[in-house]
């Protein structure tokens, strides 16, 4: 089947990564239908950009919506499903609702699919998971080898011991790069109900004998990211407050890393997972294959403005959150053909330029995110040498 000739549902198709995906789709030629709800904790208004809402058909409904999710999957032949709160720091409680959008949303698509006439055509399911499913992933242990730490104690963070330590011997460890072999050890209420929800989209493709793509979207960034959100990512928090030359505080001491993976790179990889022409039902890491450290992030962020910012490094830090990032992106060159392309000191470049672009947020938002944090018992804090 040519890309002129897919029919594709795009869940959550309005937001950062749906709508470069369903411009990347419509430029080959592909009919795209939208379901989306525009959450106003991500989106600054309630309809499609211009350039999409001629060209898409579009459901505005909550993906929770059986009838609309109905109408979302007839006659389709691809289902994209991007739709999830996204939020690890804000899963931690309000834990329902994650459950209720990320897990219960994705079983009724599925059982849809199963059970209603409305799935009669459908050949290839693509979920946006996420590496949160692994927590800490893979370190090297000089005694055992290959370890993957359990989640990081409060006692230990408390007296500054931030990094993971090897679970059989305690001793330290090294970073390395995540396969997707590691086992799941999700560290969030979100990294939990993005396992489920892989695991039930790839469950289902592997029952049915259709294309399952389970794409592990590591720290995705890009131009048209929500800089209004507190809760999806540091190089929106940064810009918004260097911007305004307002203080940068860091969590833990700095040296915390992420794989931050560029937003055409992972479309480009959602692309070619659609367009598939073999036989696959599995999971594959997106990301760079590099970490870097949020210290050096804050760093680049306040030279790019020439703002006059402080950077403190605080020693704060939130239960939940992992130390390190790194993906093993070699299965998704060896299934797609694809290696990511775009170097994390372009990609920040083309994101700050953008931003320049756009109205600051006001910080009250992130400050009442990190208090409901610290409310709920979720925040601690270590002295810094």
């Amino acid at each position: 089947m040519t890309a002129q000739d897919k029919k594709i549902l795009i869940t959550g198709g309005a937001g950062f990564i749906g709508q470069r995906l369903t411009r990347a789709l419509l430029r080959q030629g592909a009919r795209v239908r939208v379901l989306d709800s525009f959450s106003p904790q991500i989106h600054l208004t309630d309809v499609l950009p211009t350039d999409l809402a001629s060209h898409v058909e579009l459901i505005k409904a909550d993906v929770r919506d059986r009838d609309a999710m109905r109408r979302a999957l007839t006659g389709v032949d691809t289902v994209v499903h991007l739709a999830a709160e996204t939020g690890t720091g804000q899963s931690m409680y309000e834990i329902e609702r994650y459950f209720s959008v990320n897990v219960q949303a994705t079983a009724t698509l599925l059982d849809l699919l199963q059970n209603d006439d409305c799935g009669q055509s459908l050949s290839s399911v693509v979920v946006a998971s996420s590496r949160a499913v692994y927590g800490e992933g893979a370190y090297q242990c000089a005694t055992h080898g290959m370890v993957f730490p359990e989640q990081r104690s409060r006692t230990r963070m408390s007296q500054g011991q931030f990094e993971p330590v090897c679970t059989h011997c305690g001793s330290a460890v090294s970073l390395l790069a995540t396969p997707e072999l590691a086992p799941f050890r999700p560290m969030s209420m979100y990294g939990l109900t993005k396992q489920v929800q892989e695991q039930a989209v790839l469950l289902f493709a592997q029952t049915r004998g259709i294309n399952g793509f389970a794409l592990r979207y590591q720290n995705v960034y890009g131009p048209g990211q929500s800089l209004k959100n507190p809760y999806t990512g540091i190089l929106a928090v940064f810009s918004n407050l260097a911007r305004q030359n307002q203080p940068i505080d860091i969590y833990e001491d700095g040296l915390e890393s992420r794989d931050f993976v560029y937003i055409d790179d992972v479309v480009e990889a959602t692309t070619r997972s659609i367009h598939y022409a073999g036989r696959f039902v599995g999971a594959l890491n997106v990301g760079s294959g590099v970490a870097t450290n949020v210290l050096t992030v804050a760093q680049a962020v306040k030279a790019f403005f020439s703002s006059e910012s402080t950077i403190g490094v605080t020693g704060a830090f939130r239960m939940g959150d992992i130390r390190h990032n790194m993906a093993d992106v070699s299965k998704l060159e060896q299934v797609l053909g694809f290696v990511p392309a775009v170097p994390f000191q372009q990609g920040l470049a083309n994101f700050l330029g953008w931003a320049a672009e756009q109205a600051p947020e006001d910080k009250a938002a992130y400050e009442r995110s990190v208090s409901e944090l610290a409310g709920r018992g979720l925040m601690g804090k270590a002295a810094i040498q």
